[in-house]
């Protein structure tokens, strides 16, 4: 993931959240034994902006005619301390143009470029390959998430026609985002009829977690991939009109998030590098 204004860094919090520029990152995890994760956060002269590229220090993320090419060189946060680096290679079925207001007034949207993608990850050390299913991404804002949210949960399931997202977010005036939409691989999307929030098992750190499932199933967690005080990854199986799918699940409790108590531990796993020469 790339940032402009590192949204979970505690040092874009700790400096007021002023210049975005200046708290920058390229953010690369890989789970399983031996995982690492990557998330520096860098200065303002370390990023390059081009119409086609994103550079944030040694990694660069370009599109390459039809690809999105992403070189990555990082060093991982404790307690596993080494180099990440490699090439990860996306290829999207089609790109859209949709984009979904996550708040009334536009001061957050998802921006869910190409939901149904192939992947390929090829980064240097042993098991660190992968070719598959992906998608690609992103949210603006303009205000910290915790300002605006106290809960979400977010899900993309590959189907046989070609992806499906779900986006369910508890707003801290008591409103609720319930948003269900599905991508052909053309890149057509249309908003599609949700089955229930459903409650699965909690993650190692309590978290509560749902996501849609048909009536009398319950999703269940199949991988582990991210798990923190306040937010969890994990692939996650669950069902949707009468179709067994396996998607990538995200929970998010921004009332943990904004703890006091949680940043000091975030600046261990998010270390500031403030200058950077190309």
């Amino acid at each position: 993931m790339g940032f402009i204004g590192s949204v979970f860094s505690p040092w874009y919090h700790w400096s007021g959240r002023g210049d975005p520029a200046n708290n920058c990152c390229i953010n690369v995890a890989t789970y399983g034994p031996g995982g690492r994760f990557t998330m520096t956060d860098r200065g303002r002269t370390a990023l390059r902006r081009e119409s086609d590229s994103l550079t944030v220090g040694p990694s660069q993320m370009r599109w390459m005619g039809d690809a999105l090419e992403i070189d990555i060189d990082e060093v991982s946060s404790p307690p596993l301390i080494s180099r990440v680096r490699g090439r990860i290679t996306l290829r999207p079925s089609a790109v859209t143009n949709v984009e979904l207001p996550l708040t009334p007034d536009g001061a957050h949207v998802w921006r869910p470029f190409a939901p149904t993608s192939r992947i390929n990850v090829a980064l240097q050390a042993p098991g660190w390959q992968f070719d598959g299913h992906g998608y690609f991404d992103a949210n603006f804002g303009t205000r910290p998430l915790e300002h605006d949210f106290s809960y979400w949960t977010w899900g993309r399931y590959p189907t046989a026609s070609g992806s499906t997202c779900f986006y369910d977010a508890d707003r801290r005036d008591g409103t609720s985002l319930e948003a269900a939409i599905g991508f052909d691989r053309d890149g057509k999307a249309q908003v599609v009829p949700a089955p229930p929030r459903t409650k699965f098992r909690r993650s190692n750190w309590a978290l509560r977690r749902e996501t849609r499932a048909d009536h009398g199933v319950t999703p269940r967690q199949i991988k582990p991939m991210l798990d923190a005080p306040f937010y969890n990854r994990a692939i996650v199986e669950t069902q949707i009109d009468g179709e067994i799918v396996q998607g990538v699940h995200e929970a998010l409790d921004l009332k943990r998030y904004a703890s006091p108590l949680l940043k000091p531990m975030l600046a261990v796993r998010v270390p500031r590098r403030a200058r950077w020469q190309f």
